[in-house]
């Protein structure tokens, strides 16, 4: 009785071995296939897109906003200052 669940340990150790090194070698031909860097060249790609995406959309959406904020100055009889002057906050330092 000891002397079969000992092999039936062996035998579970010798397939999770196998197992193991068949993942191993199947990770292994993977890596040296080129696929992995193909695959984050691809994923790093799509990132970048979509962050110049997302800056275009944000450069739009800013663009707009002052239009508006110039417009509402305008009505209210409040000169807009001028583009990329520093706002100050009342006094000197």
């Amino acid at each position: 009785m000891v002397l079969h669940a000992i092999a039936a340990k062996a035998a579970g150790l010798v397939v999770t071995g196998v197992a193991g090194a068949a993942v191993y070698d199947g990770v292994k031909r993977v890596a040296r296939s080129g696929a992995v860097r193909s695959a984050t060249v691809t994923v790093v790609s799509w990132g970048l897109k979509g962050a110049r995406t997302a800056e275009t959309s944000a450069e739009k959406v800013r663009l707009a906003t002052a239009d508006v904020v110039s417009e509402a100055r305008e009505r209210i009889g409040e000169q807009a200052p001028v583009p990329g002057a520093a706002a100050g906050h009342g006094h000197e330092h």
